[in-house]
């Protein structure tokens, strides 16, 4: 007993250091992700002058608001922004029905023909989209898909379906049949059971989804450009393109679009992280 008395006050002794330094790991992780950010920040309120002259850590000698203004004119930031939260708002919705959709089914059924399409989603995440663009543009110009805001939305519709589908699969162990079964023998029909048992308890998968698609949807430059180029219906990062070019960039700018674009993403995640965190770690730990 004396003998695992003083093991256990040794242990005692080593866990406040072992805790002190995965704060310390925590806090410089935190600060390496976090240091592009800031910097940027900071450099959105400096002069072209200051940039290019003072030391590129040091903080603006006073917030110059008219980089922001500017990236407003220029990047026509109301139409722009506009299109790109329209496209992502629409695109992430449907994408998380149907992919909430078909992952209960292919978990529910049986069936052959439903293990097949999860192996069908399955592969579609192993072959990357950008090794699909000349048949997904050949496709959308014979559709008159192209320079449309359809065209665009089913876009990133079929490219988000594979990954959605398997994360929601996954998911979908999680949630208990027998409250199915049991809103069966009430008579609920099979779509009231989707969406008033089913859909409920994938809210984690739901929002983890919809950070993850919409992070890459508001953020796409290659498969945006592709499919516009109309400029009422261009992109916030396709028209952000336009500030660099061989002769000039206009950096400071460029800075100050860049937090502009980044903060819808940062009020997303805020506002999901909770049931993002659940989402991502769920399966991780039994019991």
């Amino acid at each position: 007993m004396a003998l695992d008395k003083n093991s256990y006050v040794i242990g005692e002794g080593k866990h406040p250091i072992r805790k002190i330094l995965t704060y310390i790991l925590m806090i410089f992780s935190a600060a390496f992700f976090a240091a592009p950010v800031l910097i940027i920040a900071n450099y959105s309120f400096k002069t072209k002058k200051e940039l290019y002259l003072s030391n590129p850590l040091a903080l603006p000698e006073s917030f110059y608001i008219d980089n922001y203004v500017t990236a407003y004119k220029k990047l026509d930031l109301l139409t722009t922004f506009g299109n790109t939260l329209f496209y992502t708002v629409i695109s992430v919705t449907i994408l998380a029905m149907l992919c909430g959709a078909a992952a209960w089914a292919i978990a529910r059924c049986k069936k052959k023909i439903f293990k097949f399409f999860y192996v069908y989603f399955l592969v579609g995440i192993l072959i990357p989209y950008q090794a699909l663009f000349l048949s997904i543009y050949i496709v959308g110009f014979r559709t008159g898909l192209t320079n449309t805001r359809l065209g665009v939305i089913l876009m990133y519709i079929a490219t988000g379906m594979s990954f959605g589908v398997f994360l929601m699969n996954s998911f979908m162990a999680t949630v208990p049949i027998e409250l199915e079964e049991a809103a069966r023998i009430d008579g609920c029909s099979i779509y009231r059971t989707y969406f008033s048992i089913v859909l409920p308890l994938l809210k984690p998968s739901i929002a983890t989804l919809i950070i993850m698609q919409a992070f890459q949807i508001w953020n796409d430059y290659l498969m945006a450009s592709l499919f516009v180029s109309k400029k009422e219906l261009k992109t916030l990062t396709v028209s952000m393109q336009a500030l660099f070019s061989q002769q000039t960039s206009d950096y400071t700018t460029a800075m100050a679009a860049i937090v502009i674009s980044i903060l819808p993403m940062i009020i997303l995640f805020a506002s999901l992280q909770k049931y993002f965190i659940k989402g991502m770690t769920v399966g991780a730990v039994k019991g």
